[in-house]
């Protein structure tokens, strides 16, 4: 994969110009040196048995997520051949135990790929995010990814995600949204670690199998962080994520979507679900109507439905109360699991 896209690279980014000005272009930049100065990326640039001992000096006992890729994986956390299930094994452990086996495993030729994901500090390393704090996010806590040398296929988050290095190297490729059908995505509602993913092996593509896998290439951007830098990465843009060294760590902050803290149902995502079954009846002729419906509605690619009608008559088209958002929500999801 060569002569991929670049990605604009700030460095000393405001917390108000990123959300003035970067979040609402809804396009991912690079941000370097974003958590230079927090003491994880220190203790990891001080080598990896230091990187261990800082977060075990958090660590309240308590387990969390685990999974482990045999090394006939290939370091592909994925399907398995016939999309019967995952090439992976997943469940809870120990952090001690977790980080005592990833250090175990540096000196190895043949080895497992193994993750601790989505961990959530204030649940297992109570302090770890007020030690190492973000000025972009004072209030909101960060999920811990660590493990050694994987590979996360290309998938889509529903929530802008800001995504740090805190210790190793990791590959990005994104891609934007209108890439998918280029991509091949899998199952929306089987998938690897929750979010629908590419079906297409980036290290060994089939292109008789996804021809269309060439374009979607075209359109990819690359970027390599190491401990301190962050990328943005914007709602339902694909990233594939390599990690590269035998110790790897990323704090990320999801702040907003379906992955956001105080979500509720139904999502974005869960409208994709249900538009799907609300559709599978009808006609391309009928199809095509409605897309129209959703264009003027939801998309409003031409004019905004609530420019021509009167403020106290646009109802759901119009300004909401929050309150009264979750009461119309509540009242949906309710119906629907009738």
């Amino acid at each position: 994969m060569t002569d991929l896209r670049t990605l604009p690279s700030y460095a000393d980014l405001t917390p108000e110009q990123f959300f003035n000005e970067i979040a609402p272009a809804q396009k991912p930049i690079v941000i370097r040196g974003f958590a230079k100065h927090w003491p994880i990326v220190q203790a990891a640039k001080r080598g990896e048995q230091d990187f261990c001992q800082y977060l075990l000096q958090f660590y309240n006992g308590k387990k969390t997520g685990m999974v482990v890729a045999p090394p006939a994986a290939n370091k592909r956390f994925h399907y398995n051949d016939d999309l019967t299930g995952v090439n992976f094994l997943q469940g809870e452990e120990r952090i001690d135990l977790f980080l005592g086996r990833l250090l175990e495993l540096i000196d190895r030729d043949v080895y497992p790929a193994i993750s601790m994901q989505n961990t959530r500090l204030e649940a297992v390393l109570p302090g770890l995010a007020q030690d190492n704090p973000s000025t972009y996010f004072p209030d909101l806590p960060p999920r811990l990814w660590v493990g050694n040398e994987g590979i996360v296929s290309a998938h889509y988050d529903g929530s802008d995600n800001i995504a740090c290095v805190v210790a190793g190297r990791r590959r990005f490729l994104l891609f934007p949204p209108d890439q998918t059908q280029n991509l091949y995505p899998g199952p929306i509602n089987f998938t690897p670690a929750g979010a629908p993913t590419t079906l297409v092996d980036f290290n060994q593509p089939d292109h008789a199998r996804f021809p269309l896998f060439k374009e979607a290439l075209k359109q990819a951007y690359s970027v390599e962080l190491g401990p301190g830098d962050a990328l943005f990465i914007p709602m339902l843009w694909w990233h594939h994520i390599e990690s590269l060294e035998k110790v790897n760590g990323l704090m990320n902050y999801w702040w907003n979507g379906s992955s956001a803290p105080d979500a509720v149902a139904p999502s974005a995502i869960d409208s994709l679900n249900i538009a799907l079954l609300a559709m599978r009846n009808t006609s391309d002729k009928q199809r095509q109507a409605w897309r129209h419906m959703f264009n003027h509605y939801v998309f409003q690619q031409d004019i905004n439905p609530r420019s021509y009608i009167p403020k106290h008559q646009q109802h759901i088209l119009g300004e909401i109360p929050d309150d009264q958002v979750a009461q119309i929500q509540r009242y949906f999801t309710e119906k629907l699991t009738r």
